[in-house]
């Protein structure tokens, strides 16, 4: 068949991409916004894109269109579509009806940590020995891609909370049959799609419920939410419940946690009764709840302790996750996805123990739906309290995020950091920040740099004016 993916070079999209192709279908799509690694995947795999919406695409003689929850009414292409009443579907309903129905499926949910608990899964799993498909949303380093599609009888998915297409606001995690669901963590995010916590709170406990009675269900209760939500279901569930975190009363716990080495340590706790130690070379408290989830999947699927620790030695992390982008002249930049104040926290918390006694340069941009709006407007205060030097990109697209509501103040989200103490600074854009960066960073710096979207280049341009120093 022949497969046309309108707003392609989404993470989840350009996958199912890829999916598509290898399954010997014919894979076409269109987008306006194109940047790596997405872009680089899909030109790696031959995959023709189609540069803008344009009515005319619909041209290209497509069997089903694939509608990528980005797009809106009013897309000139979109409206051809339907104006012809082509055959359209959304991404998640191709991935459940081509990839996994019949299937043994983990789905990893939660507000943060998604990506890196579905990558490490995906390892593990195939460390393993079960072969597994995958769907990411990025590209996971030590298969080099976002998606993998094998005969086996196993699919590892990120579960996304955000809706599924303009005719189907409900979750894509919905659609995605769990046998195993692990929610890490719940707070409020998606502004755009969801009015309060309570709303996010309903579709969590709808995925819940989705899980059979001869499967599992892992939830994290560090999580307040997930406390909150649990309860609210006591008596209602019909799966074996497991919990997990750093909390005394989780039936899975890590203790001993040890960040003073090259690797992180740790102990998990079943029941009471020590389970295994373990070692990963991911750094921070969420990277040990998100190996601890993980680990109680493995286990209910019959991996051992030794290809357990044999995955966590060999895993090589997420492309814009903590990732290392170059070191030159003795300043590290880092690339990260953080952009819920939560997530933000936890990144910068993170490298503080990393590198320790290094000073740490915080760069962030506000480009999710979210991090643009107000609502934030005061954690996001809270959130750089682990950097030493603070730089806050201007809000991306501000006409669009102020349709929804009262945009971030940057100028007054400089003056909380700077109240803590904390030199900070906003400029508008990329290349004022790398200007302004330039003659400041020093021998020993660590750069993060934060942003869920290409961020004008700034990774690169950063290192080019430290190597050409």
């Amino acid at each position: 068949m022949h497969y046309h993916l309108i707003g392609i070079c989404g993470t989840a999209m350009a996958s199912l991409a890829g999916m598509l192709q290898s399954r010997g279908h014919r894979v076409t799509g269109s987008d306006q916004n194109v940047y790596p690694p997405m872009s680089t995947q899909l030109e790696d795999l031959g995959i023709k894109i189609l540069n803008g919406y344009k009515a005319e695409n619909a041209d290209i003689g497509a069997d089903v269109t694939v509608v990528g929850n980005a797009i809106s009414r009013g897309n000139p292409e979109l409206e051809e579509v339907l104006n012809r009443k082509l055959l359209y579907r959304s991404q998640a309903e191709i991935v459940r009806e081509e990839f996994i129905r019949g299937r043994r499926s983990l789905v990893i949910a939660g507000t943060h940590g998604k990506t890196t608990t579905t990558s490490i899964a995906a390892w593990m799993t195939d460390v393993g020995g079960l072969d597994p498909s995958f769907l990411v949303g990025g590209i996971v380093q030590n298969f080099d891609a976002s998606f993998r599609v094998t005969d086996s009888d196993y699919f590892v998915i990120e579960g996304d909370e955000y809706d599924t297409a303009y005719f189907d606001k409900k979750p894509k995690f919905m659609h995605y049959l769990p046998e195993i669901a692990i929610v890490n963590n719940i707070e409020f995010d998606h502004a755009d799609i969801y009015r309060d916590l309570h709303e996010i709170k309903f579709q969590f406990s709808r995925l819940m419920n989705l899980v059979p009675g001869n499967g599992r269900l892992i939830c994290g209760i560090d999580s307040p939410v997930v406390r909150e939500v649990l309860a609210e279901m006591e008596g209602k569930l019909f799966t074996t419940l497991e919990t997990f975190g750093l909390s005394d009363d989780a039936k899975w716990q890590a203790r001993y946690i040890d960040f003073s080495g090259d690797v992180t340590r740790f102990t998990v706790f079943h029941d009471g009764k020590s389970f295994g130690e373990f070692e990963t070379y991911l750094i921070g408290e969420f990277n040990v709840r998100n190996c601890l989830a993980v680990i109680i999947a493995a286990d209910a699927w019959g991996i051992s302790k030794e290809k357990i620790q044999e995955a966590f030695r060999t895993f090589k992390s997420v492309k814009r996750r903590v990732e290392v982008r170059g070191v030159e002249n003795g300043v590290t930049v880092i690339d990260d996805f953080a952009h819920h104040p939560t997530a933000v926290e936890e990144t910068l918390k993170a490298l503080r123990m990393k590198y320790d006694g290094r000073r740490l340069i915080a760069v962030f941009e506000p480009r999710s739906w979210s991090s643009r709006l107000a609502i934030f407007q005061e954690p996001y205060g809270k959130a750089f309290s682990y950097a030493d030097y603070v730089i806050i990109a201007g809000v991306y697209n501000t006409s669009k995020a102020s349709e929804l509501g009262k945009v971030l103040d940057t100028n007054e989200l400089v003056k909380d950091i700077e109240l803590k103490g904390k030199p900070a600074f906003s400029f508008p854009d990329a290349d004022s920040i790398v200007e302004h960066l330039t003659p400041e960073m020093k021998d020993g710096d660590v750069v993060a740099i934060m942003s869920n979207g290409g961020f004008g280049g700034i990774h690169d341009k950063v290192l080019g004016v430290l190597k050409s120093r």
